[in-house]
């Protein structure tokens, strides 16, 4: 036995793909943190090294200061000036004092350099320095201050590090943030969404929203209550239109056909008067049909149909292609039901007796004479298969008052009242033509 599968979990499936509303903001203010933080390595990189040179030059002006008064108050000959400073010299690599002569003496200056570290394998680093004269006797010096800064690179990654780390904790205070927000502000929310899921028309009975202190939820309560109660009235008017035009047509439809019955039974009248009589009985099935079946939609689509139980389509359609059968055999079209199991649906069973009485009809009548009507189902489709020679129109094959073919009109209402069916359960009618046969395919996944 085959189940159809029902559409509510398709549905469920296809909201398991979707974002939930406060993902959305979250992912924004994450990528904008992170752009804010990375943007801010170099900036903190710049004020690091800024600060760090500052530093430096503070650094190197005091040694300066020192030997410059150091040699100033200390009272040595030439030799021992000399002596000093190659031993000062040795002893401190980043401080250089040279004799120069008075033409080459310049202005005060700082400056950077990167040459090998004579303490650290030779390896190549940045160093500040600063560059002044002094004179020892009268006689002018150059000296020079030098002191290593740290390496780019090693505060570049520390810096991107704790930017990393901060970004991470970011990162898990906005989950949980936003969690927490969700649980608290979007409460009410939930709560109308799940008094609306509950709601249902026939029962007319308005939903009960809880009172919110957030003024844009309390506003959605507000017109949803007044979208709901004209729901509700609207309801309420088509559904007593409908009962009123059911009574207040069939009535004179009926009372005119009885008359006419009655006429036809008078021998008085003449036979050109008894053939304008019988001619009027058929635009009168004709509109005594167009009337069942615009009640029938308005049933439909005001939801007038709601006992619901599993069905087997093939035991229904088989009844119902032993009621055609005489139908069938006036164009000797040979129908075959393909179908060898039940097939359950779950259903009301009058619109589903009227689906598969529309189709079968169409099937029969848009069909040639020694024509074919093929019944299969697979893949959780149903297909009426029919033999034809062209297409039929199929922008206006559902449409009502629209006949699906100019060679076998009708009032149009058929084909529309099953796409009406399909569309009440979230089920697929269509339609092609190839290899001169008409496919009617309904699809229940």
């Amino acid at each position: 036995m085959r189940q159809l599968s029902e559409n509510p979990l398709r549905h469920r499936i296809q909201m398991g793909n979707m974002n939930k509303l406060l993902n959305k903001p979250l992912k924004a203010f994450t990528m904008y943190a992170l752009l804010i933080l990375a943007l801010s390595i170099p900036v903190y990189y710049w004020v690091i090294d800024s600060i760090w040179l500052n530093e430096i030059d503070v650094h190197n002006q005091t040694i300066e200061g020192r030997i410059k008064d150091g040699f100033k108050n200390i009272p040595l000959t030439e030799n021992e000036i000399t002596h000093v400073i190659n031993v000062w010299s040795q002893i401190q690599p980043g401080v250089k004092i040279s004799a120069v002569s008075v033409s080459n003496i310049r202005k005060d200056s700082v400056y950077e350099t990167i040459r090998p570290n004579t303490y650290a394998n030779e390896t190549y680093e940045r160093f500040r320095g600063r560059s002044t004269y002094f004179y020892i006797h009268n006689k002018p010096y150059h000296l020079s201050v030098e002191t290593n800064v740290e390496e780019t690179h090693e505060t570049v990654i520390a810096i991107a590090t704790v930017t990393a780390v901060f970004f991470v904790l970011l990162l898990l205070g906005f989950v949980l943030l936003n969690r927490k927000i969700a649980q608290q502000i979007w409460q009410p929310f939930r709560n109308t969404l799940n008094q609306l899921k509950i709601f249902d028309l026939n029962s007319q009975k308005p939903i009960k929203l809880d009172p919110t202190t957030i003024e844009e939820f309390e506003e959605l309560n507000e017109v949803l209550r007044k979208l709901i109660a004209n729901n509700i009235d609207v309801y309420n008017q088509q559904k007593q239109f409908t009962e009123n035009a059911s009574h207040e047509l069939q009535t004179p439809l009926a009372l005119l056909k009885s008359k006419i019955d009655l006429l036809l039974q008078d021998k008085t009248l003449s036979k050109t008067q008894l053939e304008s009589i019988t001619a009027l009985n058929i635009p009168l099935s004709r509109v005594s049909r167009i009337n069942k079946n615009l009640l029938l939609l308005a049933k439909i689509e005001n939801h007038q149909y709601p006992n619901e139980e599993t069905i087997d389509l093939n035991q229904i359609l088989n009844e119902n292609i032993d009621i055609l059968s005489d139908y069938a055999s006036t164009g000797e079209i040979s129908i075959d039901n393909g179908i060898k199991e039940p097939v359950m649906v779950k259903a009301n069973r009058h619109l589903i007796e009227i689906m598969l009485t529309n189709l079968l009809v169409n099937g029969i009548r848009h069909n040639l004479r020694n024509g074919i009507l093929a019944i299969d189902y697979q893949a959780s489709t149903l297909m009426f298969s029919n033999s034809g020679t062209s297409p039929l129109n199929e922008d206006t094959l559902f449409k009502r008052f629209v006949s699906a073919s100019t060679q076998s009109p009708n009032s149009g209402l058929g084909l529309a009242i099953v796409k009406e069916i399909c569309h009440l359960y979230g089920w697929k009618v269509s339609y092609r033509f190839e290899k001169n046969f008409h496919h009617f395919s309904v699809s229940f996944s």
